[in-house]
C-alpha cells in the first residue's frame, strides 16, 4: 500500500520558487544540502525539488543560522528530532 503524503510533503517546487520564498539564495540552499540539513528530491535530469515542509526547514535553519547557531548542532538536533518521530510511531 502506498504511503499518503500531505500536499505540505510533496516535492514540487524548483529552485527558483523556493529562492523567491525564502530569500536564500541557490548557493545558501546547497551549502544547506551539502551539510545534511535539507534532503530535496531529484528529477531524472538532476533537477532539485522542494516541498513546503523544506521551506520551513530552510526558514528553521536560516533563523537558527542567525542566533549564532552551527550547522553541525542544527544537523545534530534535527537527526534527534527525527529519531524521537520515529521511536514515537513504533510505539503506536
Amino acid at each position: 500500500m502506498k504511503k499518503s503524503y500531505s500536499y505540505r510533503d510533496k516535492k514540487i517546487m524548483t529552485m527558483k520558487i523556493v529562492t523567491d520564498m525564502t530569500g536564500l539564495s541557490e548557493r545558501r540552499i546547497r551549502y544547506y544540502e551539502t551539510k545534511k540539513l535539507i534532503f530535496p528530491a531529484r528529477t531524472p535530469s538532476g533537477t532539485r525539488r522542494y516541498s513546503f515542509s523544506d521551506i520551513e526547514t530552510l526558514m528553521d535553519i536560516a533563523e537558527k543560522i542567525e542566533e549564532g547557531v552551527l550547522t553541525r548542532e542544527i544537523r545534530d538536533d534535527f537527526y534527534k528530532r527525527r529519531k524521537g518521530i520515529r521511536k514515537a510511531s513504533k510505539r503506536l
